[in-house]
């Protein structure tokens, strides 16, 4: 029975070239001469550094190029609040790994409303969907993509 799995995962050594990418233009830029300004990553997180507000708004637009540029889809970038601290203000950007509970069960709710003939079910933080035919399961996922449920979703382990 052919199904495959939906799920959302970042490639971490293409976010950490992203990252490398991204602390090197800052070097090399004008507006930033003179001013301590840095990305650093740990785990699926980045956190940008900088002297003020409107630098972090320019590091965040660098940032989602270079991850762009790398084939990181930048939809499910989560922006945390600044913190000030002194002269520095920091912002954490979480790149969502997996699929939340709640986003599952409205892929699984998208799925089942469409009246495919297709079964979705929830496996930790991936969604299995399984058919009897591969057109159908094609049908879903042009479904899936269509719409919008705030995250970017791969589409992994296509099996006949």
């Amino acid at each position: 029975m052919p199904s495959f799995d939906i799920v959302t995962e970042i490639e971490m050594p293409e976010l950490q070239n992203a990252v490398d990418n991204a602390n090197r233009e800052i070097t090399t830029r004008f507006d930033f001469r003179g001013i301590e300004a840095s990305f650093s990553r740990n785990e699926n997180v980045v956190t940008l550094e900088a002297q003020g507000d409107f630098q972090l708004q320019q590091m965040m637009s660098i940032l989602r190029d270079k991850c762009v540029k790398r084939s990181i889809d930048t939809s499910g970038i989560e922006t945390k609040e600044v913190q000030i601290s002194g002269k520095t203000h920091k912002q954490d950007a979480v790149f969502k790994q997996g699929i939340d509970k709640e986003v599952a069960k409205k892929l699984v709710k998208l799925i089942k409303d469409s009246k495919m003939k297709v079964q979705a079910s929830i496996q930790g933080d991936q969604v299995r969907v399984t058919g009897k035919k591969r057109d159908d399961l094609q049908q879903a996922i042009a479904q899936i993509k269509q719409a919008d449920l705030g995250q970017p979703f791969q589409f992994n382990n296509f099996r006949d």
